[in-house]
């Protein structure tokens, strides 16, 4: 039976590359997708993988070409992916598919990326009175220096190094609670200004260390709340390994990684009057 189509490729590549410029850093995000067609079917059929172009390759390839070229726009590099794969031997046809996570830029280093972020309240009443906790979620934020984790207890499985200069990204979850309901609950501005600042300006020697911060930040922020609770995954980005390929790589080009991730979690609370 005729094999009649087929495609295959890498699908999810996701690249963060930075542009270290002495003024500000230029971040670019992107999740890719590269697929190819053409004179496969002996792969499918006879298991003779002689023409099959492994997606691992495409992998790299993303990272390597990333490195060599700018990414001034993503079109220009999806062509640039485009070319490459086209002249290879079986090849008929390229697609790559690229998205873009657009990041707004909080201070020449720090940058939050809009969209996905919530804001909560929760209201508990009885007799005595009214309890009120607001809060928000999915504040995506991520800074590209001055940020650090260093001097960790080591045992036989620790495998970590000690990184003087790391990206820093997070999707912050907080909920405050406040000291009465007669407030003015447009503080919720403040106490999210707040955050965004002090992570954005904070010499980072630890998530744990920035998280204390904030929330030392937000209650100065806002005398009403009396205490503030953060959650902060590690969104890790990974430096990607360019010595096969005959690259450096000067905290350039990375992979941003999902799972598994480190959860950082704290209440900070007023002292009291």
């Amino acid at each position: 039976m005729p094999l009649s189509w087929n495609r295959y490729g890498k699908s999810r590549v996701r690249l963060v590359k930075i542009k270290r410029a002495a003024a500000q850093h230029e971040l670019v995000d992107l999740t890719i997708d590269v697929q190819l067609e053409g004179a496969f079917e002996k792969v499918y059929i006879d298991g003779d993988n002689s023409a099959c172009h492994a997606t691992d390759t495409m992998k790299n390839t993303v990272y390597a070409l990333a490195r060599q070229d700018p990414i001034d726009h993503v079109e220009q590099f999806a062509l640039r992916l485009a070319d490459h794969y086209i002249v290879k031997p079986a090849v008929t046809r390229v697609r790559v598919a690229a998205t873009e996570h657009p990041w707004t830029r909080l201070r020449s280093h720090a940058f939050v990326q809009a969209g996905g972020e919530n804001w909560t309240a929760l209201v508990t009443r009885d007799a005595q009175g009214a309890e009120i906790v607001s809060g928000l979620t999915n504040l995506v934020v991520l800074k590209t220096t001055d940020s650090a984790f260093c001097g960790f207890p080591r045992d036989r499985y620790t495998t970590l190094p000690d990184a003087g200069e790391r990206i820093l990204a997070t999707s912050i979850t907080a909920s405050w609670t406040y000291r009465s309901s007669e407030v003015d609950f447009s503080a919720r501005e403040r106490i999210r200004a707040a955050l965004l600042d002090t992570f954005a300006a904070h010499v980072s020697r630890s998530v744990q260390h920035t998280l204390y911060a904030m929330g030392e930040a937000a209650l100065s922020a806002c005398a009403d709340i009396a205490a503030i609770t953060l959650a902060l995954p590690n969104r890790h980005h990974l430096l990607v390994d360019l010595k096969p390929f005959g690259l450096d790589n000067p905290s350039e080009i990375f992979v941003a990684t999902e799972q598994p991730f480190g959860l950082i979690e704290a209440t900070v609370t007023r002292t009291k009057d």
